[in-house]
């Protein structure tokens, strides 16, 4: 049984790299929309919840550093690095709290918003280092222009379709 889990939590997070690979193909075009709906967060979120803290930590750590050497973006130095920083917290935040809080729609908002943060956190956190190396200056300003003030959009995003997204994976028996 254990092992049938395990391929199911493998399964999924390979999807939702593959998700979270695509995804931002949609926002592409035009790069500060894709900025504000941080269309790679939602695969992250999702895996998390789905898949667990562990799986979740993993997808947010890999996909922006695989798509960075994929596809050229987010670009490695500093913005992919720091991103998996941001990104791995997000997932075993958003899987550990799903996992330990009780499993009702509200409680997945306060592990949904909880990973929103504590994720901007760690982000702001590895960012004065990595852009350090990178010859850049990140300060408090950017901290909350880029990780809050910028970010509405795709919070609002994150708040409707990762709810919507785990409440019928759960409901189809594809969640643990």
């Amino acid at each position: 049984m254990k092992s049938k889990l395990s391929v199911r939590r493998l399964t999924l997070s390979a999807m939702l790299m593959a998700v979270g690979m695509l995804l931002p193909f949609l926002t592409g075009q035009i790069q500060h929309i894709g900025n504000m709906l941080c269309p790679m967060h939602l695969p992250v979120f999702i895996g998390g919840m789905i898949c667990g803290p562990l799986w979740g930590l993993a997808l947010g750590a890999l996909l922006p550093l695989v798509r960075s050497m994929v596809f050229g973006m987010p670009v490695l130095m500093p913005a992919a690095a720091a991103m998996a920083f941001e990104l791995a917290a997000y997932g075993f935040v958003s899987g550990m709290l799903r996992r330990k809080l009780p499993r009702t729609l509200p409680m997945m908002f306060v592990s949904l918003i909880s990973a929103m943060l504590l994720g901007r956190v760690v982000w702001g956190l590895a960012s004065v280092p990595i852009y350090g190396l990178a010859g850049k200056s990140f300060g408090w300003q950017i901290f909350v222009a880029n990780g809050f003030v910028n970010a509405i959009p795709g919070m609002i995003l994150q708040l409707i379709a990762v709810p919507a997204v785990v409440t019928a994976l759960e409901r189809a028996h594809m969640a643990d």
